[in-house]
């Protein structure tokens, strides 16, 4: 508030001061919650019109929206990786912003439709299906509320049952950010619990440290665990060391291997492996212009995980 309008409210009546400082601090927390950017994340691909018409309604409801992509290129049904693009992605973006994302092999059941507000401001519209494991945990839940679709769905859309991305996420996430609802009225507020994945959580384990393999970097074929820098530095292992890892699907060995820990892909032979630190400041393995996840037929997800310790 500037000098002038606190000249004003002390000429003003105590009652109609209280009222209008009410009304300011209203419209303040309301700016907060709607900053008019909507971000959308879907398995759908680009080969059709489904996230044209996500788009289009969003529009629909208000011209004045930012619209941008996530990604749509999410493997189908891979609610997994749908849950680790958000935890990459949604911190760097401010709070406000409203996230739709629908990877929702459930659509039509009884999984809940829901927004989540984290606890630095931002908005995740999506099913209650797993998809909000990993930002629940790392962002924090601030509130969770239910959608209401007797009022948050698009008109004359109840007879569609498999296409709630376009009929209910998208036209919530739209009248959230533009300003036509508020958070309150997405529906009725739930308890601060989400549908969670199981996963190895990273962790120190003796001599050697435990995780899973969170996501492939998918244009290289690295391999990126949840296993933080802070963490990897409890082994005491400085660059060209020696790294013995042990990669498991369900349980089951599928690799393992010795590499030095590197700063850079260049500090080994092409086609030779590495471990480095990612862009996420997460322990990563690679071959130096190959894909290790190519070469050694390795995924990820949370049935995927890995053992590494200090090599001899």
């Amino acid at each position: 508030m500037d000098k002038k309008f606190n000249q004003k409210l002390k000429i003003m009546a105590p009652v109609k001061r209280i009222s209008v400082i009410i009304f300011y601090l209203l419209i303040a927390r309301l700016s907060f919650s709607q900053n008019k950017i909507v971000v959308f994340q879907s398995d759908f691909g680009l080969k059709d019109g489904a996230v044209s018409a996500m788009k289009g309604v969003a529009m629909g409801v208000s011209s004045d929206l930012k619209l941008f992509d996530l990604t749509h290129e999410i493997p189908a049904y891979n609610i997994w990786e749908a849950a680790y693009r958000l935890q990459q992605t949604v911190p760097y973006w401010p709070a406000g912003t409203v996230f739709v994302s629908v990877v929702d092999p459930g659509v039509g059941t009884d999984r809940k439709s829901v927004v989540l507000k984290t606890s630095t401001g931002q908005f995740i519209v999506t099913p209650d299906n797993g998809t909000l494991t990993l930002i629940a945990e790392s962002l924090g839940i601030a509130e969770i509320r239910e959608i209401d679709e007797a009022v948050n769905r698009r008109k004359d859309s109840e007879k569609s049952y498999t296409f709630h991305g376009r009929d209910v996420y998208a036209y919530t996430g739209a009248r959230l950010a533009a300003g036509a609802i508020s958070y309150e009225q997405v529906g009725p507020e739930l308890p601060k619990k989400v549908v969670s994945i199981s996963y190895q959580r990273a962790a120190v384990d003796g001599k050697k440290l435990k995780g899973a393999i969170a996501i492939l970097d998918i244009q290289y074929g690295n391999i990126w665990t949840n296993i933080t820098g802070d963490l990897f530095k409890q082994l005491n292992v400085g660059f060209g060391k020696l790294l013995h890892v042990v990669i498991y699907h369900n349980a089951k060995k599928v690799y393992e291997g010795d590499m030095p820990y590197s700063q850079t892909f260049g500090a080994v032979a092409k086609g030779k492996p590495l471990a480095y630190l990612n862009s996420l400041l997460q322990l990563s393995f690679a071959l130096n212009q190959g894909s290790f996840a190519e070469t050694y037929h390795i995924a990820s997800g949370n049935e995927w995980s890995v053992e590494v310790r200090a090599g001899e």
